[in-house]
């Protein structure tokens, strides 16, 4: 039955629910700035009736619960678009700050400097016997050496850094998920206990997820979502167990996490490889399941595959450029010494060569070629005084067997047809494949000590199949005879030392005649020849030129491309935040406007309770 004390109790009600909704519109003008904060709402109700001989009797209000407005397909869209976002920022940052390096627009760069070496030795072979143009050739082959060194340097630091940036994100990664399998505890205990929403807890863990999904790609997967319709018909609320996980691999299993290992143990370059741990202890690596956020983009430019023998990345955007580099450098060795070995001398000697005696010259992987090359030996006047082919096919070797370099070379044979036993080319030249007195096994081929001392020299030659300087063995330009330049690729090209400490050196010609400029032509026609570069399963058969220009262009060609993705990607992020701000964030105007609903409603139910004092005042007035 109702009373007058029940009246007052309504009152009460009243102001109770007035001001749990001025603290709940308070607390929402308070985070209005807060990262991750979504808008609360209180939900009340009419609270349990009283049966009367009337009939049933109002009891007040009743607050059921404080929920979040909260979308969570609009939230995984935003989420999803916010690893797009992370990973198409960096990929642009990256890639703009890697075309800085290849400057060939405005005319400067390692292509100028191509260009003004090939001059050069046009100049060389319009003087050849000028000693400061020796020096000027020298000077500038130094200027493009550096350049290409420094080029690959700048682009393996770069992608350094970015390995390094991937220690960093891993970590945080790890963080983040201990962040979150903690706040899972929470929302747990305080919802099974009390039965209401954990609301602040839950954006906490929103923002922990938007965070993991920014940096790695994670996605949620959680048991059902529950609406909210009384607040909004686009609320809702996930529930049920709870998994985070990052391409099938479960990072946060509900109150639990798995860490992720970051290991560069053995890796000659610390390039870091990234396991996920199973319960077992079983590591798994994890470098090329790691798709998307920022993480998905380190792995994608530095390269997500390493290879188990030389510790580099086989695939990424830096590594490709750092492979393209080599290739061209490479090529423009290989092609400059193999020229560079028709020049006469008294002693060639390769560079280390890796390769037992007995195998095969052709399948070594060193860039010998099917095909063949003269042995020529020149008098101290510069005539030719005996001329041998040595033949390279598939079965050739260095020093095993009767087609071997050696056994060619040592053969007795009278390669003038003069039936002079003492003036052929195993009577001048010397061969000897050894280990050093440092271990380090190289090819040596070298005037006897008697004709060196009456001024007798030798070049190799190679024979070309047609026009092409591509056509032939490439026997002296792979393993570095006679070169002209040291080092294997771009990072460690440069001038021959002995042409460093002494430029006048190097020479013009084939032999010692003086005006001989046979080579320095060759060196200026080689610019325009088309070679074999072979960069991982793709060979590029283009110029010195084109190799260089296939590297700038795929670096141009990525960084467009990457801009482009970036805007895109970026119109995506701007709209989708805008649809999950319009639903979640606060807003001040209608906080505003409901604290002036919730003002008003607080003095009326005040003005409830005043007119009950009034009633009961008077009951007591009458009573006296």
């Amino acid at each position: 039955m109702s009373s007058i004390f029940n009246t007052l109790n309504i009152g009460y009600s009243g102001l109770s629910a007035a001001q749990v909704g001025i603290n709940t519109t308070g607390h929402n003008i308070a985070n209005a700035e807060t990262e991750g904060y979504t808008r609360q709402r209180v939900i009340t109700s009419a609270a349990t009736p009283i049966s009367s001989q009337a009939g049933q009797v109002g009891n007040g209000v009743e607050v059921q619960d404080i929920k979040r407005v909260f979308d969570n397909f609009v939230f995984d869209r935003y989420n999803s678009v916010s690893a797009d976002k992370e990973y198409s920022k960096y990929e642009e940052q990256t890639l703009k700050k890697l075309s800085t390096y290849f400057p060939e627009i405005d005319g400067v760069g390692v292509k100028a400097d191509l260009a003004e070496f090939y001059n050069m030795w046009q100049t060389f072979a319009d003087n050849p016997n000028n000693d400061s143009i020796k020096v000027a050739l020298t000077q500038q082959t130094e200027t493009l050496t550096n350049h290409i060194k420094q080029t690959q340097d700048q682009v393996l630091t770069l992608q350094q850094q970015v390995n390094d940036e991937l220690a960093v994100n891993i970590n945080q990664v790890n963080d983040l998920a201990k962040q979150l399998a903690d706040i899972n505890i929470s929302i747990d205990n305080a919802e099974n206990t009390g039965g209401y929403t954990a609301n602040d807890l839950r954006d906490k863990r929103n923002v922990l997820e938007r965070n993991l999904s920014r940096l790695i790609g994670a996605n949620v997967n959680q048991g059902q979502l529950d609406a909210n319709i009384q607040i909004d018909s686009n609320s809702n609320t996930r529930t049920g167990s709870y998994t985070l996980s990052v391409n099938g691999f479960n990072i946060v299993d509900g109150n639990t996490y798995h860490p992720l290992h970051l290991d560069k143990t053995g890796n000659e370059y610390g390039f870091y490889n990234v396991s996920y741990e199973r319960q077992d202890g079983t590591l798994i690596p994890m470098n090329e399941e790691i798709k998307g956020g920022k993480v998905g983009a380190i792995f994608d430019l530095r390269g997500a595959a390493l290879d188990t023998t030389s510790g580099m990345p086989v695939d990424g955007t830096l590594q490709k450029t750092v492979t393209d580099l080599n290739a061209f450098a490479q090529g423009l060795i290989e092609a400059t010494n193999n020229i560079y070995a028709q020049n006469a001398s008294q002693t060639k000697e390769s560079n280390i060569i890796e390769l037992d005696a007995s195998n095969s010259l052709v399948s070594s992987g060193l860039g010998i070629k099917e095909g063949s090359f003269d042995v020529v030996v020149y008098d101290i006047d510069g005539n030719e005084v005996a001329t041998r082919t040595i033949n390279i096919d598939v079965a050739t070797s260095m020093s095993d067997g009767t087609n071997s370099i050696k056994s060619q070379i040592e053969a007795n044979k009278d390669d003038n047809a003069d039936s002079n036993a003492t003036n052929d080319i195993d009577d001048y030249i010397s061969f000897s494949y050894a280990a050093s007195a440092t271990g380090e096994q190289t090819l040596a081929l070298s005037i006897d000590p008697l004709s060196a001392s009456k001024g007798y020299t030798f070049s190799l030659k190679d024979n070309l199949k047609n026009d092409s300087f591509n056509s032939g063995s490439n026997f002296a330009g792979a393993l570095g005879l006679g070169r002209y330049f040291d080092g294997h690729d771009a990072r460690d090209i440069q001038l021959r030392n002995e042409f460093i400490n002494n430029p006048t050196k190097v020479n013009s010609g084939y032999s010692s005649s003086a005006g001989d400029n046979r080579l320095s032509l060759n060196m200026v026609q080689q610019q325009f020849e088309n070679y074999d570069f072979n960069v991982g399963s793709n060979t590029y058969n283009t110029t010195i030129y084109g190799m260089f220009d296939v590297t700038t262009t795929a670096v141009g060609i990525s960084t467009n491309a990457a801009i482009s993705r970036n805007d895109t990607v970026s119109t995506q992020f701007n709209a989708t935040k805008l649809e999950y701000d319009s639903i979640t964030k606060v807003s001040i105007d209608e906080e505003m406007t409901n604290l002036i609903k919730y003002q008003t409603s607080y003095s009326a139910a005040a003005k409830v309770i005043t007119t009950v004092d009034q009633m009961m005042q008077t009951l007591l007035g009458i009573k006296q």
